[in-house]
């Protein structure tokens, strides 16, 4: 969060392969370092290493990506590369309890850093494309971005790009609350175990995580060869259906219904995963790329998740009553995101220039 600006910054004027290459390698090692803290002091050190790591990798990784795939392939890659969050979290699931309860959750680890080390090392081989260098629209030419705090001041020249992240404001406000409140939900409303509802909540995002994010790139793709808005109507129209789903997952009484209600919600909000990524790389010149990857990283965090599970939280203490904490700020939470990703296809139906 704090320093994915300072790597966006960087990753639109330097060699974005050697920032990878250190962000990889800094976040293998906080990882494996965590397997020997001794204490929450030293652990938390760790994980702020990691994060840092995080930070560089995340915010470049999707500049890369558009600069090697044309527009009419791009949405689909991302969702490939962005698919490895399910599928690592399914991975770390199964394997990851494996490990700690066979050998030690210090091993769990060790294990899971040590990969990486041996990922930065091929990363050294690739051959990093140019800025802009699958573009048709002359993109490539841009001219470099302006120096300090100007290049993200320049972000706010564009409005499609401030839509859509607005929207995923909204979006990563719901998907907050969801992480730490939804299973402690079905366990207090419901009667579920806590370690079940968890469960059920982990298989759920997972599954539907893969499959909606393969399933929301391919049809993006396919909308958006009829319409320049067609990314733009998907994110609109799934975060809407969102809506009512998420409702009935918090209000009805019986539990089976309930989690179907979950669980449909979850899918209709993983279908955005590839196009919203795509848009926000779209919405601007390749050579602000890294910078508005990295705002938006700041963004739907500062104003998002970081405070959406002490909102609710802090609801549901005042009210002695978690449903309606999280009845009332989380459907909300992705009403704003719809409305805002409306807002954006309606902008986005014929082409636009910057203000």
């Amino acid at each position: 969060f704090l320093t994915a600006p300072f790597f966006g910054y960087l990753g639109d004027r330097v060699a974005r392969k050697w920032l990878i290459v250190i962000g990889v390698t800094v976040w293998s090692l906080g990882t494996m370092l965590c397997g020997f803290a001794t204490g929450l002091g030293m652990m938390i050190l760790f994980r702020v290493i990691v994060g840092f790591g995080e930070a560089s990798y995340g915010t470049l990784s999707p500049s890369w990506i558009a600069d090697v795939y044309p527009p009419e392939k791009r949405n689909r890659a991302l969702a490939w590369f962005f698919l490895a969050v399910p599928v690592g979290t399914a991975i770390a699931y199964k394997l990851g309890g494996w490990m700690a309860t066979s050998y030690s959750w210090r091993s769990a680890f060790l294990w899971a850093g040590a990969p990486g080390l041996a990922l930065a090392v091929a990363v050294i081989f690739l051959r990093e494309p140019a800025r802009g260098a699958t573009e048709a629209d002359g993109s490539a030419a841009t001219p470099a971005p302006a120096a300090g705090l100007g290049a993200y001041r320049a972000l706010f020249a564009y409005k499609p790009y401030l839509l859509v992240i607005a929207g995923y404001v909204g979006y990563t406000f719901a998907m907050g609350g969801f992480v730490v409140w939804a299973a402690q939900f079905f366990e207090r409303a419901h009667g579920m175990e806590l370690k079940a509802a968890n469960d059920f909540f982990g298989i759920s995002v997972i599954v539907t995580g893969i499959l909606a994010t393969i399933i929301g790139a391919w049809i993006a793709a396919a909308w958006q060869k009829r319409s320049p808005a067609g990314n733009a109507w998907l994110l609109a129209i799934s975060s809407a259906l969102a809506v009512p789903t998420v409702f009935a997952a918090f209000l009805l009484n019986d539990p089976a219904a309930a989690r179907a209600a979950l669980a449909v919600s979850m899918f209709l909000l993983f279908l955005s995963t590839g196009p919203v990524n795509t848009v926000i790389l779209e919405s601007v010149p390749a050579t602000m790329r890294a910078s508005a990857m990295a705002a938006a990283i700041f963004a739907i965090h500062l104003f998002g998740d970081l405070w959406s599970p002490w909102i609710v939280g802090a609801i549901s203490a005042r009210t002695h009553d978690l449903r309606s904490a999280v009845l009332w700020t989380l459907p909300s939470a992705i009403a704003v995101c719809a409305f805002f990703w409306g807002w954006l296809a309606l902008r986005l139906r014929a082409p636009v220039r910057p203000a």
